[in-house]
């Protein structure tokens, strides 16, 4: 039991801390020959204690002074200094944690490096913009369109290719249609020769129109174009002529597509609509040059709308109004030239199926706007009568700028005034005493005027008494 005391005090303690105080031995990391805390020398600081199975955490940041990470440092080559009496043998130093960046500067490097701090400066970002880069154009888009064009259709194997391509662009970019239709109609000249050719173009132009609902416009304008610049007129027909007979083909089969599916009823509603704007657009030039719209769409327009009215569903209704709203105005013009009452009766069938028809809310809604809407003349305001000249009978205005004028007694009075005209004369009368002057200012009053004459430049008394105080007075006062 006694040999449990023999050793040095402190020994053996910390055999599992790594670093104990005073340990002795390897394990323990103490000192040789079982030094205490007293026999420590003094040029190396005690090591401080850590935590059981943790090494010492890395510092949060680097010093200021330090290189950057990763920077290796030079250690000067030289004969190993022998070790310092009483440092620790290699074996038998301490754990420490992983060695950072300030670890391997050694102490003459350190102290060179805190007497100049280093100055790390950042890297300069180098821009990869050039003003030779190419221009930038959006996802989707093609700058190729103008330039094809432009270059006729020498790229293109067929004629639907490249009629069809030119569709889509105008699809993509209606703005351009001023600009490219005059070399698109050259090309097709130069192309369309003959009726299967005519008949094609007719086909793809119809498809386009029918099946994208924003292309109907454009391809209403498109039609009215070629009408007019499409030389080849065949036997068959001239395009105005084969196109007009497309429009029948599916007109003809209006009642079977009302009641048709969802399918077959979306496509006749944009059949309908498409003919709404051709007949809005399509412009026919008379024999006397008068430029007017084909009858045969207004007829064929009533029809729709009846077809439509006969098979009250919701799409139906719909496809009505938006017709209406495009063309009712228009048609109705129309027909009150020719002495027709068709509006009136469309408009009595619309109120008709309101209160009759198992349509929704919503479409009644729309139905009874658009009755409202025709009933304040399909939201037109027409220009004011011809020119009258205003007089207070017609115009509750007509005496707003007009002056105010007082009589000798200080009571005001304007030209609205029952006995204007004699207050009036009074005042002339009175203020009768001015001269008259020409504009560039000769006196025609004339040397014996009357009134003139009576003029006296001389003061009153009191006036000329009162003007010497004042000329006295500012007098003083100057030369204050």
């Amino acid at each position: 039991m006694s040999d449990g005391f023999d050793r040095a005090p402190g020994a053996g303690r910390g055999r599992s801390r790594g670093l104990g105080r005073g340990g002795g031995g390897p394990e323990g990391g103490g000192f040789p020959n079982g030094a205490g805390a007293a026999e420590r020398p003094r040029h190396q600081p005690p090591p401080q204690p850590k935590a059981p199975g943790f090494l010492q955490p890395p510092p949060l940041r680097q010093p200021r002074t330090a290189p950057p990470p990763g920077a290796q440092c030079e250690v000067p080559a030289g004969p190993q200094r022998p070790p310092r009496p009483g440092a620790l043998p290699e074996q038998t130093r301490p754990l420490r944690a992983p060695p950072s960046s300030q670890d391997n500067i050694p102490q003459q490097n350190l102290e060179s490096a805190m007497a100049k701090p280093q100055v790390v400066v950042a890297p300069v970002l180098m821009s990869k913009l050039s003003v030779n880069a190419p221009e930038f154009y959006p996802s989707g888009y093609s700058s190729n369109y103008t330039e094809s064009y432009e270059d006729g259709c020498e790229d293109y194997p067929t004629l639907s290719e490249y009629v069809q391509d030119f569709l889509n662009h105008l699809t993509e970019q209606p703005g351009s249609f001023e600009t490219e239709i005059e070399q698109f109609a050259e090309t097709l000249n130069g192309w369309v020769t003959t009726d299967d050719a005519l008949q094609e173009l007719v086909e793809l132009i119809y498809q386009q129109a029918t099946s994208i609902p924003n292309f109907s416009y454009m391809g209403a304008r498109l039609c009215n174009y070629l009408s007019h610049h499409l030389t080849i007129s065949p036997q068959s027909g001239n395009f105005r002529q084969l196109l007009l007979q497309r429009c029948r083909t599916e007109y003809e089969v209006k009642d079977q597509a009302a009641k048709g599916d969802e399918v077959t009823r979306k496509r006749f509603h944009a059949f309908v609509l498409f003919l709404g704007e051709l007949y809005l657009n399509l412009e026919i030039k008379g024999t006397n040059g008068q430029v007017t719209r084909a009858d045969i769409l207004q007829v064929g327009l009533r029809e729709l709308l009846n077809a439509l009215f006969s098979n009250p569903m919701d799409d139906n209704l719909i496809c009505a109004v938006k017709l209406l709203k495009l063309t009712g105005s228009v048609l109705e013009d129309a027909w009150k030239e020719k002495g027709k009452t068709d509006m009136e009766e469309i408009i009595q069938r619309i109120e008709n199926v309101v209160l009759d028809a198992n349509c929704s809310r919503d479409v009644k809604q729309m139905l009874l706007k658009l009755v409202e809407l025709r009933s304040s003349n399909w939201g037109r305001v027409h220009a004011t009568s011809t020119y009258r000249e205003a007089t207070p009978e017609n115009d509750p205005n007509y005496f707003m700028n007009e002056p105010t004028f007082y009589t000798s007694d200080g009571v005001p009075f304007t030209a609205a005034d029952p006995d204007y005209q004699e207050k009036y004369q009074e005042l002339l009368e009175r203020e009768d005493f001015f001269p008259d002057y020409e504009e560039n200012g000769t006196d025609l009053s004339g040397a014996g005027d009357p009134y003139l004459d009576d003029i006296d430049d001389e003061m009153d008394p009191e006036i000329e008494e009162a003007y010497e105080k004042f000329c006295l007075e500012s007098e003083r006062k100057r030369k204050q």
